[in-house]
Order: C-alpha cells, then structure tokens, then sequence
C-alpha cells in the first residue's frame, strides 16, 4: 500500500482508508474467530476494530506495518470481548464447549499471508473445529498469545509489544497455553482437502447414513472416534459407544429419511442435516454435520443441533421433497453464506 494512500487516509478519506485495511478484512476476522470461537462475535469485534482504527489513524506513526497495528487492536478488541462477558472464556464443570462452525467460503477470498518464523501450525490446522475448540478451553490471555505466536508465528518481543507485556510474561503463557493444547488437542492426520481419498470416506458414510446400515457407518469409526453434538453438551466417545448413538439416531430413518445438502466449514466435510417430514412434502434441518477424517477413517462427528448456523453455510431451514415423480431430485447445492466480506 503506497504511503500516498495512508497519507490521504489520515486526511479523512474513507475511500482511501477502506484500500488500506480491505487485504487484512478476512484474515482478522479468521483472527478474530480463532479467539472467540464465534462467527458473528468475530465479525462484531472485526467492525469495532476497523472503526477504532479509523479514529486512531491519525496517531499511527508507521513505526510498525499498517497490518501489524490492525492485528493489535483486534487482539485487544477481542480480550476486551471476552472480559466484558461477550463470550464465555472457560466452560462450566462437565460440560463442552465448541465454537461455531467457519464456513470454508468465507475463506476463499483469504489472502496467503506467510506466518511468521515462530509458527508451529500449518493453517488449515489452525482453522479446524478440533483446533478452535482446544482454543476455546484457554484464558483469554493465553489463548491471544498463543495464536499470536503459534498460529501468526509472531516473534515473542512483538508479541509482548502488541499486548503491552513482558517477553518473560509472554514466554511463561505460552509455555502454559501449548501445556493445555497437548492435552486437549488430538492429532489426527486428515487427507487432504478435497482428494480422492477424502470424497471416498465421505461417500460412504452418506451412503450408509441414509439406507440406515449402521454396521457400515461404525466400521468407518477410528476406535476413539467421538461424536458431539453442541450445544449440548453430551459427548460419546470410543466406536461402540459412538455406534450405539448413531443407531438410535438412525432407528427409523433409513432409506429416504435423511437427506445431507453438502458444504464445508473449517477445511472439513460438512452436510446441512435434514429428516423428512412423514406428512408434507418437506425435509426438515435437524442442524449441521462435520465430518473429522483420520487418515481413511472418521476420528470425530460433530453435529450443531443448532441451525443458526446454517445461513452461514447458505443452507436452508427446509428442503422441497426429494423425489419428483418416483425420482430422486438433484441435490440441493448450498451457496454463499450472509456474512459480509
């Protein structure tokens, strides 16, 4: 960005402002979300950042990089979020707590910005549910500081320099935030997006989901596999028990029951859920499914029972009956989710 621009940006030009922070828009707000667990709370925090920033231009002294300055007023924004109760920092006793899911179309236009030198995480790791969810378990403080030096691969100085703290401090957190991440993070080895191998897996477990062949969905399952379903906050771990709850879930449902509406959020398999309705010719939402894939294998179901999340992912609360004059209809094909970009 030329200096021109920010120099007439600084004079109040809004139009000059908006071509100085538009290339940073859609990685603070994954920024914003790997802190907050939230889409919306994300997109929330993003305008108050871009809205503070326009009113401090003025006070940049250029001493940093205009991308630099942004991602410290957003990090500061979003532990402002979570001090204030905007979103909860720890979960009660017993219970789990997920982030919603990031549809992968708001991610199509993210720019690919190399993490610094101290990054540990490749970035569709750092964007998955099981990553964000982790996040989700630590402070506020810790959870800034590890994404910072984790995820943007930040040096500790600058990391220390964005929150006004000590390298000592800095050091001592992250040191206690990678502890947390160990315990709590699982480490599975996905197929790439999109191959062959991950379209193989997906397919059949659709294929066994909807004729009801329980056997078939089960021995898809890594002997740990979990499956969720937030936000409630039961949890059933290990294939058997996982099998046990997928057959009460499909008891009744097999054949043309259930149909899944395909999409992705968090670089991962996902289906906007749906069961027919035995008396009018619509299919119902019952939420959003994500799929996490080991290797030929599912290590982890989660299903959002709640459809909010679905405009997101620009699915629909209903689908239009599936069979048109004995025949199966075409799929419906979900489109771009409602969040501004």
């Amino acid at each position: 960005m030329s200096d021109q621009v920010l120099e007439r940006a600084r004079r109040g030009d809004r139009e000059a402002f908006g071509r100085l922070v538009e290339p940073y828009h859609r990685e603070l707000q994954v920024h914003c979300y790997r802190i907050l667990g939230s889409v919306q709370d994300a997109e929330d925090v993003l305008q108050e950042t871009l809205l503070a920033a326009w009113r401090a231009l003025g006070r940049f002294e250029g001493r940093s990089s205009v991308r630099a300055w942004l991602y410290r007023i957003a990090t500061n924004r979003c532990l402002n979020a979570l001090r204030d109760g905007a979103r909860r920092s720890e979960a009660p006793a017993g219970e789990a707590l997920w982030p919603q899911p990031y549809p992968d179309v708001l991610l199509d236009d993210l720019a690919d910005a190399e993490p610094g030198p101290e990054a540990r995480y490749e970035s569709r790791e750092a964007i998955s549910l099981a990553f964000v969810a982790a996040l989700q378990h630590l402070p506020p403080r810790q959870r800034a500081i590890l994404v910072l030096r984790d995820v943007l691969g930040l040096r500790a100085a600058e990391t220390a320099g964005m929150l006004d703290s000590s390298v000592t401090a800095v050091n001592s957190a992250l040191k206690r935030a990678r502890t947390t991440m160990l315990e709590r993070l699982p480490a599975p080895r996905p197929p790439l997006p999109g191959s062959a191998g991950e379209r193989q897996v997906v397919a059949r477990f659709v294929a066994a989901f909807e004729r009801g062949d329980i056997d078939g969905i089960v021995a898809l399952l890594t002997d740990d596999a979990m499956v969720n379903m937030p936000p409630l906050p039961d949890e059933y771990r290990g294939r058997e028990i996982a099998g046990r709850f997928l057959a009460s879930v499909c008891r009744g449902g097999g054949g043309d029951g259930f149909r899944f509406v395909p999409t992705r959020v968090n670089g991962q398999p996902a289906f906007g859920f749906y069961r027919r309705d035995p008396h009018t010719p619509i299919a119902h939402a019952h939420g959003l499914l994500v799929l996490s894939l080991d290797g030929d294998r599912i290590c982890g179901i989660t299903r959002f029972v709640d459809n909010s999340v679905l405009p997101y992912s620009g699915l629909p609360r209903t689908l239009p009956d599936p069979t048109e004059n004995g025949r199966r209809a075409p799929a419906a094909r979900p489109g771009p989710g409602p969040a501004s970009g």
